[in-house]
Formats: C-alpha cells, sequence, structure tokens
C-alpha cells in the first residue's frame, strides 16, 4: 500500500477548509448531513438534500450503487424495498428475488435489476414511517436521484448561496457490484470528473465500509478518503478480519496509509457512561480525522441516559450528546437533523 502524499495531505486540508457555515460557530466540527436532511424527509431524495443545504450543513451524505444499465443512484441500499414503493407495483413483482450481499441472505427488489428509466417511475418512502410519520407523510412524492443529479443540485445551491457545498459519498457493496460487472469506484470519479469536481478545490470525502476499495481509490485520486468501522463484524472484501481489530494502534496505523480519517459508529467513540473511549485520541496520534455516525434526536436511537419520556419517537437530550461528542474530540458528524446540528454547533 502507498503512503498518502502531500498533494493529498493538502487535498484533505483544502476540503476541511473551503466549507463556510452557514452560521457562526465556535468550533470547527464539520456538519455532515446523513442521506441529506433524513430526519425531516424521505432519505436520499434531492428535497431532502436541499433542505439539509437549506439548514446549514457543510456536507451532504450519499450512498451510490447502480443501476442495471450502468448509472450511479443514491439509495441506502441496493436492495430497495423499504425505501421505495416498488413493492406496490404489479409491473415489478417478478423482479422480487434472493441475492446473497457480502455473506448475507436478501430478499427483496434491487437496483441492479432496473434500469434507470424503470427505477425513475418509482417513489422514495420513508424508511422508518413509525418513528418519523412527519416524513412518512412525504411518501410518493420524491423520484430516486442520481448521483450526477444531486451534484447538479450542490452547484445551484452553491450558486444561489454564495457558499462552498461538500458531497461525501459512499460507494455501497464495491466488491459484490465488482462480481456482476460494476466498478463503482471508477464510476464514482467519472461523475466527479464530468461535474468539474477537482481535489484540492471543491469540498469532497469518499467513503467505503471496504478496505481494497479505499487502497485503490488512493492510487487513483487525491480527494480525501474515509475508512468506514462498525461496532461489530468487518469488511466484507478481507475474510476474517474485523473492524475491531483494525482499530487498534497498528490497525489505525495501516489505515492512515490509505485513508485519511475514519468513520466510526457514535458508540465506539463514546462508552456507555459517555466518556470518550480513547478512539479519537489514538486516530488522531496517527493524522486521521474521526467523523463518527450518525446523531439522531429520537429516543429510539439513544442510550437510556439521554431518553426523555417513553416515546420512541420522541425527542431525546441530543445537546447532551452532542457535549459529549465535542468532548470527545472529534473532527465531524454525521446527523439526521443538521438544522439541529448547526444550532448546537453555534450555541457551543
Amino acid at each position: 500500500m502507498a503512503g498518502r502524499t502531500g498533494v493529498k495531505w493538502l487535498a484533505c486540508l483544502a476540503a476541511l477548509l473551503l466549507t463556510t457555515p452557514a452560521v457562526a460557530q465556535d468550533s470547527d466540527m464539520l456538519i455532515i448531513a446523513h442521506r441529506g436532511a433524513s430526519g425531516d424527509l424521505p432519505e436520499h431524495t434531492l428535497s431532502a438534500y436541499e433542505k439539509a443545504i437549506d439548514d446549514g450543513a457543510d456536507y451532504i451524505e450519499m450512498d451510490l450503487v447502480a443501476t442495471k444499465d450502468g448509472v450511479l443512484v443514491a439509495r441506502h441500499e441496493n436492495e430497495i424495498g423499504g425505501t421505495t414503493d416498488i413493492d406496490l407495483r404489479p409491473e415489478f413483482a417478478s423482479r422480487l428475488t434472493t441475492r446473497i450481499i457480502d455473506g448475507a441472505e436478501q430478499t427483496g427488489w434491487f437496483t441492479e435489476d432496473l434500469t434507470l428509466a424503470e427505477l425513475k417511475t418509482l417513489r422514495a418512502k420513508e424508511r422508518l414511517p413509525e418513528l418519523r410519520p412527519a416524513s412518512a407523510a412525504h411518501d410518493g412524492d420524491y423520484a430516486v436521484p442520481t448521483f450526477a443529479e444531486v451534484l447538479a443540485l450542490v452547484k445551484r445551491k452553491e450558486a444561489e448561496t454564495g457558499r462552498r457545498i461538500g458531497i461525501y459519498p459512499e460507494i455501497k457493496h464495491p466488491t459484490y457490484f465488482a462480481d456482476i460487472g460494476f466498478d463503482l469506484a471508477a464510476m464514482l470519479l467519472a461523475e466527479l470528473d464530468k461535474a468539474g469536481m477537482r481535489p484540492g478545490v471543491d469540498p469532497v470525502f469518499i467513503q467505503c465500509f471496504e478496505v481494497t476499495p479505499l487502497v485503490r481509490l488512493n492510487q487513483l485520486t487525491d480527494f480525501p478518503l474515509i475508512q468506514l468501522v462498525a461496532p461489530i463484524s468487518g469488511p466484507a472484501d478481507i475474510a476474517g478480519r474485523t473492524y475491531a481489530a483494525m482499530l487498534d494502534d497498528d490497525g489505525l496505523a495501516m489505515i492512515a496509509t490509505y485513508a485519511d480519517g475514519l468513520g466510526p459508529a457514535i458508540t465506539q467513540v463514546l462508552a456507555e457512561d459517555g466518556a470518550p473511549t480513547g478512539l479519537v485520541t489514538a486516530a488522531h496520534r496517527q493524522g486521521l480525522a474521526v467523523h463518527p455516525w450518525t446523531m439522531r434526536h429520537e429516543n429510539a436511537f439513544l442510550p437510556p441516559a439521554l431518553q426523555i419520556g417513553d416515546d420512541p419517537s420522541g425527542e431525546g437530550d441530543v445537546a447532551r450528546l452532542w457535549s459529549l461528542l465535542v468532548a470527545a474530540g472529534i473532527d465531524g458528524l454525521f446527523t439526521d437533523h443538521a438544522g439541529e446540528a448547526v444550532r448546537l454547533r453555534s450555541a457551543n
């Protein structure tokens, strides 16, 4: 694995400096809108991304998968039964199938079985309707966007607002997609190039849960790269490797040879009592930025000590969670509620 070049370091620094938040801030923490304003509108829709931008997010995050005809689209997963109305469309009933994705069996409808034209006939729906009924009220309102359409939205909003808006794409299941003929990394770079986005000029982070695609991207681009990790399991492309094993000092040093930052779960940054686990400090020793996921204000996603009331969809003490994360020293934060995070950043 090749180490990072000076150009890559400059690109990472530029991505941080080019972001101009919508409000004054007392910290430099980046606010990353997780799938857009996904706490308010169905995720991965142009309206959710636009609301997140209007709410002051520094970056908008999108998960990318491929259609049958090789177009990158924004969906949480390539299985779209839970995020579109395809289950209600009799013309697609025959597409219901079972696949093995990253070693796990999944039954549903998959983007790689639909052309873009077919996918565009579907409408997005709220993935968590029981927790987010206000968002679910918009089911059926929005189409599934292509990555190119998201980039065009960002350019338009930059022109309207006069501020830089970062993008934070994740390539999903790249090894699985490679096995069926789609090179997501190359497709991503081609779309960025087509949109005129350049390392060191445009604020972009590229992220992935797998390792090999990031190592390859380190050779292909100077856009900063983020190694995503989870509390359980391990990267799908390296048999027998666990994420836990990647987070000791040796593992973090290895990540630092090809990536610029780490994207852990909040529970990997904060212990149950809210104290820092030490992961942020250890990552910083290796020169890695830390952008954990995901701050959500519903009680269902918060530890018991931060829940308020008994309603899982009710809002808990997210301000306390914010304070704990700031104290842990993180550099950026994924959130479903960008406007809320921007307000907390301003207040702090």
